[in-house]
């Protein structure tokens, strides 16, 4: 991740504010790493037993997300989603084994993503650019093709460098977190823009969980949980690859086998 110190401005410095605001530290969200900043980073290394330098890395991230909040999942997240959704709960138990991805983030803090280069050619589209000269650039960011995957950390590096083209197109171009919602249904899903939504996904699980959540009620998917109609839930959740991924009879199973193990406890 990127490194920040003294002097940086920007979303990142925000973000970062906004942090520490959570976790207790008095300072002001103005997108500038002031003084205050610098101070409240240097009492949270202190605390955590860092090296106090005032400088906000991937060490510094871990232990303020640490102090500010559980980034896991938990029964009551799970519990709230069966709500909100109508659906009993071994019915989002099911749907979270089978359609997360697990762990939400990478070892290094930040939120699992995928980048889309095919979508970076569309959103650039969108805002009103022209992409096939990018594309002949930088084929492997941006491409009328999918593909060009790296896996884990160094999708990040894509992403990194469709930023430096267009940042709303690049976040918007990603899948983000456990459920990996894409960036660019944001704005569909209730989030204020494509920034926000990848503000929430830096959180916890919980936020990830949210984000299935509005998306399942606004592509009208939650009709089809509640009947348990698993194959027209995959489908419309995950395309037409859902029957060569046996997504349809892995929910069934899943929500079988959670059924069982709550009668077993009741």
């Amino acid at each position: 991740m990127k490194v920040l110190r003294h002097g940086d401005r920007g979303d990142d410095v925000a973000l970062l504010q906004q942090r520490l605001q959570r976790a207790g530290y008095h300072v002001v969200q103005s997108t500038v790493y002031d003084d205050a900043t610098e101070r409240a980073v240097m009492a949270l290394q202190a605390a955590n037993n860092l090296v106090v330098d005032g400088m906000y890395g991937p060490k510094s991230f871990m232990a303020l997300v640490g102090a500010a909040q559980t980034r896991h999942l938990s029964a009551a997240d799970l519990e709230r989603a069966a709500a909100q959704l109508g659906v009993p709960l071994a019915t989002v138990r099911a749907v979270n084994e089978v359609e997360s991805h697990g762990e939400g983030f990478l070892r290094d803090g930040r939120p699992k993503i995928l980048f889309e280069r095919h979508q970076f050619y569309k959103q650039l589209q969108k805002h009103g650019i022209d992409p096939a000269p990018i594309a002949a650039k930088y084929p492997n960011v941006c491409n009328p093709e999918a593909g060009g995957y790296r896996g884990g950390e160094a999708e990040y590096e894509r992403l990194e460098q469709a930023k430096r083209i267009h940042v709303e197109a690049a976040y918007e171009a990603a899948s983000w977190g456990a459920f990996q919602i894409m960036g660019y249904h944001a704005e569909k899903l209730g989030y204020p823009g494509v920034i926000d939504l990848v503000r929430c996904m830096y959180e916890n699980e919980a936020a990830h969980l949210e984000a299935f959540v509005r998306y399942v009620i606004h592509f009208g998917l939650a009709g089809h949980l509640k009947a348990r109609k698993w194959a027209a839930f995959a489908k419309g959740y995950n395309g037409a690859a859902y029957a060569r991924n046996l997504y349809d009879s892995k929910l069934a199973a899943a929500y079988n086998k959670y059924v069982e193990l709550e009668m077993a406890a009741a």
